[in-house]
């Protein structure tokens, strides 16, 4: 599966979740990392999170697609993120 991860988290909790999501998925831009996963990588990836945010101040939502293959992303400015570029 395609996961797009976004999340809005308390400025103390931002570097314990991008930190652990860059364990899964590629950083694309602030607050934004995406990648395939398995169906088990992807609830060891929840479940990591859930460990880290307050669900009472937090937000993080997941896009889950089949595939990448019925996606397309245009960008427009200054290309943020990591050096891996997923497509």
């Amino acid at each position: 599966m395609y996961v797009i991860l976004v999340y809005d988290v308390n400025v103390a909790r931002v570097s314990k979740v991008l930190k652990t999501a860059r364990k899964y998925l590629h950083w694309v831009q602030n607050s934004v990392l995406e990648g395939e996963l398995t169906e088990a990588g992807f609830r060891k990836l929840k479940l990591e999170l859930e460990r880290i945010i307050d669900r009472e101040e937090d937000s993080i939502l997941f896009y889950v697609l089949g595939s990448q293959r019925y996606t397309r992303r245009e960008m427009i400015g200054v290309r943020k993120g990591g050096e891996e570029w997923v497509w």
